[in-house]
């Protein structure tokens, strides 16, 4: 007997997201200064805290320009699509926790941040709850 491939609606459901990658996710309602609408989010949990809670817990992604001078915003390379060519900044100063099951997170293209920004990024978090 010839086992089943997976459809592509379990390997959805199969997909958790993992500490360094970028994924999409919907950030209303939003309150104040909080960021609004489907964003770029840098994950911060690791891959079995994220499955076994739905909970992710990271920093919110941006193109906004006026970040270049925000000291807790680290800017993390050019943008990729209808963005292409601004930068991208991880908002370090935002931390935040989502259910990413319930808010629909999904994979972004970016795929995951290399391991030289997110210890930039770590270490810009850290400068503000001072961790370690």
């Amino acid at each position: 007997m010839v086992a089943k491939k997976p459809s592509s609606s379990s390997k959805r459901r199969l997909w958790v997201p993992d500490r360094q990658d970028i994924i999409w996710i919907d950030c209303n309602p939003q309150v104040g200064r909080e960021m609004r609408d489907i964003h770029p989010f840098l994950v911060l949990s690791p891959r079995i805290f994220n499955d076994k809670t739905s909970l992710v817990i990271g920093l919110p992604m941006t193109t906004a320009s006026y970040n270049a001078d925000n000291p807790f915003a680290v800017a993390v390379g050019p943008a990729r699509g209808r963005k292409a060519g601004q930068t991208g900044y991880v908002l370090c100063h935002q931390p935040k926790s989502f259910d990413w099951r319930l808010r629909g997170a999904k994979p972004h293209p970016l795929g995951t941040l290399s391991d030289v920004l997110f210890a930039s990024v770590c270490e810009c978090l850290n400068q503000i709850v001072r961790l370690a």
